[in-house]
């Protein structure tokens, strides 16, 4: 029989096998000799008590053999001849929505500006230590998107979006640990994903499929109102009759290009901040009550928000024991995010600290028109270059300093590559951002103890948390308001907001190209 339960153990118990072993027996009076296995199906941890506790869901399986599932490499029909679907982005709603076509015995056609994984690490050398920005190949534009060289997280709140478990496992069969399936935030890491991107690569041609890089969507096709395909940089034609936009939240040029032939966008708000980064012991002595951390334990983590000025303040994309990575699209801006490794055992902390913006706060834009989010966004980028010199070095001051308007006098060693410069950043970001951070990091220290410290950089800007702009869909149909045959998707299209609601929506769209309905 399998027995199903819930426990809550220390790190140590559940850690060790044995021990869960001992514990599962005791707790329950089975004999030992008689549990043939037990298959931990959950995991999260439990920090808010001076004693720490894993949380864990357990299938017990009780004079009964485990048999675990075989996560193998898809066999998908030979497609070649199939009709086909052009997707723009290898990003993970492009490359996703390519494995959603195979499945329905169809052609994927991936068209994507960047270089593969393998070709973009001199790239993003080149940006780190050069300060060169290569617009078609950075930590944005590439394969995989740019969840591939900016950590690899997968923990999603749109838990109503779609088949999660469904891209949880299509991850571990190329390649990612079947962790991923058991914790409550899974993480594959830097270090890994590049791989399994590749992995997906590959399948995709083997079944038949497409993909060609260095292929920059400049034009489309259309007959009347509906598409019938594209043109790209280098003149080269891709003629179908369905087409999924997969360009990612920095894809301006297809925004730009949309516009152009009438297509209709609209303006998205969005947020906008800083990245900073702590020492991550300080981050696990607040987190885990403790002066030195548990070795059982993970590199920890933390969320945070503040209603600030009616509007909200709060952390985004936390990256535990991580780096922060420059990630500007093209010449002459500055971009920050930030990326973990798997062990996520780097000895800084760092996240995203953004204020929620709206499109009344666009107006000094209004000229821009269906661009004002975006020229906001820009403005931001263009001013962090242009105060550090012309070069990726950041913008950067000490959190305390930052409060109090002080230009800080040294800046502790940062993980950004590139290096820092030390100013007033009232003169990067406007003052609404300003004034809602330097109220919001104090009274994070309401939650976080300690978290309110000139031991944090504050590291300027982080303006890429979403896309500026939405292309419109019909919520029934998944096509373009008025271009059939026309697919906005993923996080560049206003639809998705991390590495798994993208590829969730991925999927949607190839099964509504082809079918006609999708799985809500």
């Amino acid at each position: 029989m399998k027995l199903e339960l819930n426990v809550r153990v220390t790190p140590e118990i559940a850690s060790n096998p044995d021990h869960l072993l001992q514990f599962v027996s005791k707790q329950n009076k089975i004999p030992k000799n008689e549990i043939n296995h037990i298959e931990c199906t959950a995991r999260s941890i439990d920090a808010r008590q001076k004693q720490i506790v894993f949380q864990l869901r357990l299938d017990v399986y009780i004079k009964e053999d485990f048999i675990p599932i075989d996560f193998t490499i898809p066999n998908f029909p030979n497609v070649t001849l199939e009709e086909p679907i052009i997707i723009i982005g290898a990003g993970p709603a492009g490359l996703f929505a390519a494995l959603r076509a195979l499945e329905l015995g169809k052609k994927p056609i991936i068209l994507e500006r960047g270089k593969n994984v393998k070709e973009r690490v001199a790239d993003l050398r080149g940006i780190n230590v050069h300060h060169i920005v290569n617009e078609d190949s950075n930590y944005c534009f590439g394969e995989g998107g740019a969840g591939t060289y900016s950590d690899g997280k997968l923990y999603t709140r749109s838990k109503k979006r779609g088949n999660i478990k469904k891209v949880l496992e299509y991850l571990v069969s190329f390649g990612a640990t079947k962790q991923i399936l058991v914790d409550a935030h899974p993480h594959i890491g830097t270090n890994k994903l590049p791989r399994i991107i590749q992995n997906i690569r590959e399948c995709i041609l083997a079944s038949g499929g497409e993909i060609h890089f260095h292929t920059r969507v400049t034009d489309f096709y259309l007959n009347g109102k509906s598409i019938v395909g594209v043109k790209s940089a280098n003149g080269q034609k891709w003629m179908a009759k369905k087409v999924i936009i997969a360009t990612g939240h920095s894809g301006r040029e297809m925004f730009h290009l949309l516009h152009e032939k009438g297509i209709e966008i609209h303006t998205k708000p969005l947020a906008i901040g800083v990245r900073v980064e702590h020492p991550q012991s300080l981050i696990d002595s607040i987190q885990y009550h403790c002066d030195i951390k548990n070795p059982l334990l993970p590199a920890s983590e933390y969320s945070l928000v503040k209603q600030i000025n009616g509007r909200g303040v709060y952390s985004f994309c936390m990256c535990p024991g991580g780096v922060i990575a420059p990630c500007a699209t093209k010449p002459g801006e500055v971009v920050t995010n930030g990326w973990s490794s798997a062990e996520r055992s780097r000895p800084t902390a760092n996240s995203g600290i953004v204020v929620e913006l709206r499109l009344d706060d666009f107006k000094s834009f209004e000229s821009s028109g269906v661009f004002s989010a975006l020229q906001y966004q820009s403005t931001i980028e263009q001013k962090a270059f242009s105060i550090n010199g012309g070069t990726q070095k950041a913008p950067a001051q000490r959190m305390v300093d930052f409060t109090k308007n002080i230009v800080s006098s040294e800046l502790p060693k940062t993980s950004y590559t590139p290096g820092l410069v030390s100013v007033a950043l009232n003169e990067v970001l406007p003052p609404l951002i300003v004034d809602a951070l330097q109220k919001g990091f104090k009274e994070f220290d309401s939650s976080m103890k300690g978290y309110f410290t000139n031991e944090a950089i504050i590291h300027a800007p982080e303006t890429r948390t979403s896309s500026p702009i939405q292309i419109p869909r019909n919520p029934e149909t998944l096509e373009h308001i008025s271009i059939k045959g026309l697919y906005p998707c993923g996080e560049g299209a206003g639809y998705a907001g991390g590495i798994v609601s993208a590829a969730i929506d991925g999927m949607k769209c190839a099964e509504a190209a082809f079918t006609g309905q999708f799985t809500k």
